[in-house]
């Protein structure tokens, strides 16, 4: 098992009272220790309010971010954990993770959903559809996503986006760029990823409920006739739920190793003012089996 870091962006408000330089450095420093440490990858949420409650204080938008963090970074993937796929128009998204894929030397990854955060959906002025609508948009754009990363032009007219004859050049250097679907809905959105991802990202589940999710996600693929072996199975950790015990934060992450699950992605929110609390994370991970790259991967 694999453990991917959400840097610290603002989402939780782990920035408030911060100057935005300060802060931005800050985000950048905890992705670069992150990858000294042999995290296997970085992450960003895709929010515009803080949460629980919209604040008037940081919170990075998350295209920008990662692109900066491809320039500030040599060897971790990167990607959404995950991208709100109604804020913004499904060829754009896959014309700006093309390019970030080139400029990151490959190493981008597209973590994507419906959405869920109302607020910022009516503040933005994208309205707030039902569930039913937004999981129909996310299999729409998902329909026109995978053919603008693949092969020559895309062409697809659904219900909620459409695009005739569209060129995407350059195409990314991995081919294809991995989708991971981040999700709990067994009837759509685990359909949803066992069509269109190599990975689904359960989000918040415990140890117990990802034990008996497991049976469902491999009969969305047997449903199609795809090896279940071949998606992928990871999970969103939330901050809030590690123990303060190192030892019960080990035993929680044997547990999840012990499922089979391909990573963990989760934030370590105290690392936005502790250099100590990744590095603490890190080896509580080895301790428990989770593979970290050793940092000469780096070249240092």
């Amino acid at each position: 098992m694999k453990i991917g870091i959400i840097t610290p962006q603002g989402w939780t408000g782990e920035f408030d009272g911060w100057d935005p330089q300060k802060a931005w450095s800050r985000t950048r420093d905890v992705c670069r220790q992150a990858e000294a440490l042999g995290f296997e990858s970085v992450w960003v949420f895709d929010h515009f309010h803080t949460v629980p409650r919209p604040t008037e204080e940081i919170t990075f938008e998350s295209f920008t971010t990662l692109a900066a963090l491809a320039a500030s970074t040599m060897r971790v993937r990167l990607g959404h954990v995950v991208v709100c796929t109604r804020f913004r128009n499904p060829a754009l998204t896959a014309k700006m993770m093309s390019t970030m894929d080139v400029l990151s030397d490959g190493r981008m990854e597209l973590g994507i959903g419906a959405g869920w955060k109302r607020d910022e959906w009516l503040a933005y002025g994208y309205g707030y559809p039902e569930t039913s609508e937004r999981l129909a948009i996310l299999a729409d754009h998902l329909e026109i996503i995978t053919r603008m990363l693949g092969p020559g032009r895309a062409t697809y007219a659904g219900r909620h986006a459409s695009v005739e004859d569209a060129i995407n050049v350059p195409k990314p250097v991995q081919a294809p760029l991995p989708i991971m679907v981040g999700g709990n809905g067994p009837k759509v959105t685990w359909r949803l990823a066992a069509r269109f991802a190599n990975e689904l990202n359960v989000d918040g589940m415990p140890p117990q409920d990802v034990r008996a999710a497991l049976p469902v996600i491999q009969a969305r693929c047997e449903e199609i006739d795809r090896d279940p072996a071949t998606l992928a199975v990871s999970a969103h950790v939330w901050w809030e739920v590690w123990p303060a015990d190192r030892s019960e934060r080990m035993d929680l992450l044997n547990q999840f190793r012990e499922l089979g699950l391909s990573r963990i992605i989760t934030l370590v929110r105290a690392a936005a003012e502790n250099d100590d609390a990744l590095a603490e994370f890190a080896e509580d991970c080895r301790a428990a089996g989770a593979e970290l790259e050793p940092s000469t991967a780096l070249g240092a």
